[in-house]
């Protein structure tokens, strides 16, 4: 594994998309090396195959100019089953690959298992730093920069936001991969992601960029201060 600038966790394929993937193809397009882990297979999805999600995944992280993507396969809606596993299986990771930052679903949502991952990473990006914390491998400690939140359900006040106007119709493009889980098939059951959600998307994204005046912007959360040299 080669080192990433970033990383970006997610508890299913599509969630780092739907918060972040404007932000992600804006660093690949400057040179970042760009890597997303999905800590489950999503199994449990009401609509889709695992088969058909990682084919979406792979299809979307063509579109996002990734260096790299991974899948951990822990439990759908089981994470806190296996949270000191994931831990450790997280700080494994990040050792080898020593992102600058690392990007997080925020810790408030209405899915538990987004709060879950959350939970798991801020402590994963945490013990990696800890010279005598045992993960799996004989790594050096490494803690990223940055530990950074992005939103997928939750319309949460942002820390600061990442004009993605230039962007905007590549990150729809990006969600329109997961075409089992935004649209609705004569064989889907209904769910709030295809009822809807990818114009929740836009209109949350186009608010952001209001908020900056820009056209749109993601929107994130610092899991610390962000120092400026000056004003």
């Amino acid at each position: 594994m080669e080192r990433l600038d970033i990383l970006a966790i997610g508890a299913h394929p599509d969630d780092v998309e739907i918060g972040a993937a404007g932000s992600l193809l804006k660093a690949a397009r400057a040179g970042k090396r760009v890597g997303i882990l999905d800590l489950t297979l999503a199994e449990l999805s009401s609509n889709g195959t695992v088969e058909r999600r990682q084919k979406e995944a792979e299809a979307a992280s063509q579109l996002l100019g990734l260096a790299a993507r991974y899948n951990f396969g822990l439990p759908d809606r089981g994470l806190e089953a296996v949270r000191e596993e994931a831990i450790r299986q997280i700080v494994d990771l990040i050792r080898v690959t020593k992102p600058v930052l690392v990007l997080a679903p925020y810790w408030q949502d209405r899915h538990p298992d987004h709060e879950s991952a959350s939970r798991i990473v801020r402590e994963a990006v945490f013990n990696a730093g800890i010279h005598k914390y045992a993960a799996h491998r004989s790594l050096p400690a490494y803690r990223p920069d940055r530990l950074c939140y992005y939103f997928i359900n939750t319309p949460a006040t942002p820390g600061f936001l990442v004009d993605i106007s230039t962007l905007y119709e590549e990150k729809m493009n990006v969600l329109r991969c997961y075409r089992s889980q935004f649209e609705r098939e004569e064989s889907s059951v209904m769910t709030p992601l295809n009822n809807g959600y990818l114009e929740m998307v836009a209109y949350r994204e186009r608010l952001f960029g209001q908020q900056a005046g820009v056209l749109y912007a993601e929107g994130f959360v610092s899991a610390s201060p962000l120092l400026c040299d000056s004003l």
